[in-house]
């Protein structure tokens, strides 16, 4: 799909906007408007105040508490099929993903690293994957906004944010319960409860629990892709006056599933790559012939044999307080803290060899604190500053088992002189570090009404980022766990000898736009952005000195310009935005297929384009449609990974079409109940899992299918709904990686079909 390079200038929208005044105008209205509404505003905080979302200049999806409910959406990864342009790769696991918005992606599965779309929980920005944990259970709503992010967010981000809000407590007793069966014998129960003490403080408690089989068929243990974890938050309002409130959040959550499942598709060697078979051929009484080629395994089946428990414990906490100064003045405060690790025990080549085993660790903690002062009296003239600051600790290991089967030099026993007379093989390669990151950064945004319908948007951003890696060692260990050699920094008189490196850098970036709101309420915009990403320690250094690398800051310059108008008196809105990307330094992790050796890279220069379209449509009064097309052409204008140069191809993670669509109705109203249908779908074309654009790490075009049917009491107190995702069964990928040298591709499978029943009380 190819479409004109180049951004909508500003003044073409100025231009459009009477043919679209004209147009609302001389719409023809539908045949019975009487059984028609018009369709719902949803309020967000985007831009930290309370807006329509057609009245805000930026390009959104916002899904409410009763759409998420729909979708079923249980983790982060379930977002993706309701934004287009969204994408989220599987890496570390569902639970835990790696976003891409707009091409704009991390391609690091580093455990210390923190991507370029930044996550927030209530305001409160979350880096780590650790940190997320459990968090979507008695949500109000999620915000995914599009594009550079810093002049009104705590946190820079290059290509977006993502806005998780949860139902906050209010002055009344009211709660929830919901309990739930599925295939896979999946249980879930999550629930809220909401009360007040007077008129100043109110209380809110939620939980979330879950647990199913794995999906991921094992015949050599128990099956993969499990889920078993439990979260609750608790959270108390204090409002003295109408001038003074505060929130206090605190949230815990703990996860212990199975880990997922490698699906490891062997290569003409099979897995090993031959390496049993020659050392076979070495020495045969002491090595059989083991090289695996997964035979009568189809794909949802793998022989696993390493298989211990994933683990992830999160506690969060945070304090927003808002003071109303003056009219119209208003000082803010965010405090947060969080705490998580997590532990990744990966059977990376999902069989029952040993050829590759890769346990991860990740301690992290972090607090942060955003104080800001907005100004909105005057309808002309609204005005926000603030400063923020934060410090992230983060322990991190990674153990890469090599061949922990193979017994090298023939002397009937596997350990530490195995890994010496054939190193690697025979060999656990392990890192562990230290890394410490601090972030300070002073950012404002402003907007100033040049006339009645034209506004004038501006803001700028001044970030100081330091970061420092100490301790940092490698080292090959025998399989009898004996330490015999130091890889990094090399010692060869200390086989405990350790290195670092740091970085500092600072960072001036900021947003310039117009808008135009006609008098029928269309509004159009126009703004050119700079977005920024500090740099980055490579956590995957592991056999030499030189892979110890910093990565370059990312700078992301931007071009958008958008539309957003209703149609048939308000029964349908519609959103679009085109835009333009120049990417300079885009950070990714660089595997070598033949030696795994892994180095964190910079693109030097890269550009995307694209558009979305977005609707929410009420043809009649049950029946709401809605849906998103996303386009993107994204090219690597400089670039060579691996001595091989990219230019021309597309970045990874990059879909040209996706394409989401949804429908609500109502097909019941009766004196003894109401029956809902909801349906939804996506559509993605091919993309590619790496910059080399090679076919055999690749996702073909698919297309996912999820539905629920509810039936609710006349007083709307009970609620019985049956669900299914992925009706179709449609297999598909959400992660590739080549990895030749063990024999195999590296491949992470999406969820198959999953359905279930859940019931609901509301009172």
């Amino acid at each position: 799909m190819k479409f004109k390079s180049g951004p909508l200038a500003a003044g073409f929208l100025v231009t459009l906007a009477p043919a679209l005044a004209q147009a609302q105008a001389i719409a023809p209205k539908p045949p019975n408007a009487a059984v028609a509404e018009t369709v719902t505003e949803v309020v967000v905080t985007a831009q930290k105040r309370s807006e329509k979302l057609s009245d805000v200049p930026i390009s959104i999806t916002a899904l409410g508490a009763t759409q998420l409910t729909a979708r079923h959406v249980s983790s982060l990864s379930d977002l993706t099929s309701a934004a287009p342009n969204l994408h989220a790769i599987g890496t570390v696991g569902d639970d835990t993903p790696i976003f891409a918005l707009r091409a704009v992606s991390m391609s690091d599965y580093s455990l210390n690293q923190s991507g370029p779309i930044a996550t927030y929980y209530d305001e409160a920005y979350v880096g780590n994957f650790a940190e997320f944990g459990v968090s979507l259970f008695d949500i109000e709503r999620v915000e995914v906004l599009r594009g550079p992010q810093g002049t009104l967010y705590g946190r820079n981000s290059t290509g977006g944010a993502v806005n998780l809000v949860a139902n906050k407590p209010t002055f009344e007793n009211s709660g929830d319960l919901t309990v739930g069966y599925g295939n896979h014998d999946r249980t879930e129960a999550s629930g809220a409860f909401n009360t007040f003490f007077g008129d100043q403080v109110a209380v809110r408690a939620a939980f979330s629990a879950a647990q199913a089989d794995g999906w991921f068929k094992n015949v050599n243990g128990p099956d993969l892709n499990a889920s078993r974890n439990i979260g609750a938050r608790l959270s108390i309002l204090y409002r003295p006056n109408d001038n003074f409130d505060a929130i206090l959040r605190v949230s815990a959550s703990y996860a212990n599933p199975r880990n997922y499942g490698i699906l490891a598709d062997p290569g003409a060697s099979g897995i090993g790559a031959g390496a049993y078979t020659a050392f076979h051929e070495l020495f045969p009484a002491s090595n059989p012939n083991l090289d695996d080629f997964r035979a009568g395994l189809n794909n949802r089946t793998l022989s696993a044999d390493y298989t211990p428990r994933r683990k992830n414990r999160a506690e969060a906490a945070s304090l927003n307080m808002n003071w109303k100064l003056a009219e119209g003045l208003t000082v803010t405060s965010v405090t947060s803290g969080n705490k998580a690790v997590l532990f990744v025990p990966e059977d990376t080549d999902g069989s029952p060899l040993k050829a590759l085993e890769i346990p991860y660790y990740d301690r992290v903690s972090q607090v942060a604190q955003d104080l800001r002062v907005s100004y909105d009296r005057s309808a002309r003239v609204k005005l926000t500053a603030g400063a923020y600051a934060s410090r992230e600790f983060v322990y991190n290991s990674t153990n890469f088992k090599i061949y922990q089967d193979i017994d090298a030099n023939g002397d009937g026993v596997i350990n530490s002189q195995d890994c010496i007379d054939a190193f690697p093989v025979a060999c656990q390669i392990k890192n562990s570090f230290n890394q410490k990151k601090t972030s300070l950064a002073f950012y404002s945004d402003g907007q100033y009404g040049l006339t009645s319908a034209l506004t004038l948007r501006a803001g700028l951003r001044y970030t100081d980022d330091r970061g420092v890696l100490s301790a940092f060692k490698s080292q090959a260990i025998g399989a009898d766990d004996v330490v015999v050699m130091n890889l990094i920094p090399g010692s060869t008189t200390d086989l405990d000898a350790t290195t670092g490196a740091r970085f500092h850098n600072t960072d001036l970036s900021g947003k310039l736009g117009l808008d135009y709101k006609t008098d029928g309420g269309t509004l159009l915009y126009a703004v050119a952005s700079r977005g920024y990403r500090g740099s980055g320690f490579n956590a995957q250094a592991f056999f030499d000195p030189s892979e110890l690398t910093v990565a370059k800051p990312e700078a992301l310059k931007a071009m958008e310009t958008g539309l957003k108008t209703q149609f048939f008196e308000r029964r349908l809105q519609l959103s679009t935005a085109v835009f333009y990307y120049s990417y300079k330094n885009q950070q990714f992790i660089n595997v070598d297929p033949i030696t795994t050796a892994q180095q964190l890279q910079n693109l030097p220069k890269s550009r995307v384009y694209g558009a979305e379209i977005e609707f929410v449509g009420k043809p009649f009064r049950t029946l709401t449609l809605s849906g998103g097309l996303g386009l993107l052409s994204s090219k690597i204008i400089e670039g060579s990974v691996g001595g091989v140069d990219v230019h021309g191809h597309q970045l990874a993670n990059a879909p040209k079409v996706s394409l989401s669509l949804a429908g609500d109705w109502q097909a019941i109203d009766e004196p003894w109940g109401q029956v809902t249908l909801h349906l939804d779908g996506v559509v993605n074309s091919k993309q590619y899992f790496d910059v080399l654009n090679n076919n055999a790490q690749a996702q073909s075009s698919y297309a996912l299918l999820n539905g629920r049917v509810a039936y609710r009491t006349p007083s709307q107190a009970l609620e019985i709904a049956i669900w299914a995702k992925n009706v179709a069964d449609e297999f598909y990928y959400t992660s590739r990686i080549s990895v030749a040298g063990f024999g195999f591709n590296y491949q992470h499978l999406g969820e198959p079909r999953t359905f279930g029943v859940t019931g609901t009380y509301r009172y």
